[in-house]
């Protein structure tokens, strides 16, 4: 099939490439120039494993293109995604959707016979009405459908999601648009993966919901994690304690400094205002972007603990930067809370991410940026695990303590043994473990 895929973010990008990858004709479109460029020169803008070969292998191929005008594309093709960007609103949280309100204006001047326009972007219920109005209004005589069609990718774990995905969900109810999603997913039934077929403003709704439950657990086992520390005992047996009962699961269930990311953090206060508007407010999720934005605060707190409560004059190497491991996504990473408040509190931080130090750069003022983990442990007075990059998991602990001027570790992802840390001479905290 021929597809159009408005945006080469990372939804637009990873889906094009997935969808070229099952034989489908995809042309991947942006408006911006560098972006297209570096495309076919065979750079990719975002760093996801895998992604630059599977690109690089369907452009061989000739099944994926990439264009800064994407009108040909859109004429021919039988399906036109729209995956742009639908950031927080400044001042009220709304999602922006400027830019789907823009791809359905270009989109309605030049469908040709019968076509289907994929909603890819996470957006708020209702969205999907109002592009099938800016398309209806433009063209009365249009032969189209708008389908929601929410993608759940784990940053860091993209294509294998998206290949092999719990469920695929289709809000339609046009047969027509139904067979032709039908056929653009069709490779999946090698696997037998469930496609949800439900109406357009369900499946708006499920993308939102399935987001603030994962967010919520996160939270969850945060709260715990704190309590733990007060009553002695270990958030990683509770948290494996109530992971095995089959109605709970074991995943998201790790304590942390607080979520961060391009979706949970957008998503929840996205739901809680759409919620607030319908008159039937999200108590439970208000009350977990609440204590995740604390959480995220607070961090800063322990570390000066950790050194006596004073960080005037001393140095704090940070250990990673993006929100998660896998990925140079920097969006509302804990790191960008935690790097201010120890340098507010008179620190001097010094910092090594994989992946993420040339947009840290651009968001983190005053930080030293070091070209590994060793060199931004050397002279600190304290080393932060912030991120639970793997080579962080493997540290030669004997030369982070002899480069450290103390030996302190704040352990903010639990990646070493409490009892192992003490042993090698560690004064070592983390957190929801005594």
């Amino acid at each position: 099939m021929r597809v159009a895929m408005i945006g080469t973010g990372y939804v637009g990008l990873v889906s094009g490439a997935c969808f070229a990858d099952f034989g489908h004709e995809v042309t991947c479109v942006d408006k911006d120039p560098s972006k297209i460029e570096r495309l076919e020169r065979g750079e990719i803008p975002i760093f996801e494993p895998g992604l630059e070969d599977l690109v690089a292998s369907n452009v061989r191929g000739g099944r994926l293109s990439f264009a800064l005008d994407g009108a040909e594309a859109i004429r021919t093709a039988d399906a036109v995604f729209i995956a742009v960007g639908t950031p927080s609103r400044r001042g009220d949280g709304h999602a922006d959707l400027s830019y789907v309100h823009a791809a359905a204006e270009e989109i309605a001047g030049l469908i040709e016979g019968f076509t289907v326009v994929v909603t890819k972007s996470t957006v708020p219920v209702g969205t999907g009405d109002e592009i099938e109005r800016i398309i209806r209004e433009r063209r009365p005589d249009a032969d189209f459908a708008v389908v929601s069609n929410p993608e759940f990718l784990r940053e860091g774990a993209a294509i294998e999601d998206f290949k092999r995905p719990d469920r695929v969900v289709v809000g339609t109810e046009d047969a027509r648009a139904q067979e032709v999603m039908r056929e653009l997913y069709r490779p999946l039934n090698l696997n037998e993966t469930p496609i949800l077929f439900t109406g357009r403003r369900t499946s708006e709704l499920i993308k939102y919901a399935a987001n603030a439950f994962l967010a919520m657990k996160i939270t969850f086992i945060n709260e715990m994690a704190d309590l733990c520390e007060n009553v002695g005992a270990d958030v990683q047996q509770v948290a494996r304690g109530i992971g095995l009962d089959k109605r709970i699961g074991s995943k998201f269930l790790h304590a942390g400094p607080g979520y961060g990311g391009s979706c949970f953090p957008k998503d929840t206060l996205a739901l809680v205002r759409t919620a607030t508007d319908a008159g039937a407010p999200v108590r439970l999720i208000e009350t977990t972007v609440q204590i995740n934005d604390d959480r995220k605060k607070a961090m800063a707190a322990r570390v000066a603990k950790a050194l006596g409560g004073d960080l005037k004059g001393k140095t704090v190497a940070l250990l990673g930067l993006t929100f998660k491991p896998n990925t140079d996504d920097m969006r509302d990473a804990p790191s960008l809370d935690v790097a201010p408040a120890l340098m507010a509190m008179g620190a001097t931080v010094q910092a090594f991410d994989p992946e993420g130090m040339h947009e840290a750069a651009r968001m983190l003022d005053g930080v030293v940026f070091r070209d590994g983990p060793y060199d931004a442990v050397e002279g600190a007075d304290a080393v932060v695990i912030l991120t639970e990059w793997d080579q962080f998991r493997a540290l030669d602990l004997d030369r982070v303590k002899l480069l450290l001027k103390q030996p302190v570790m704040v352990d903010l992802r639990n990646v070493y043994r409490p009892d192992d840390m003490r042993a090698r001479g560690f004064r070592y905290s983390s957190i929801g473990r005594a």
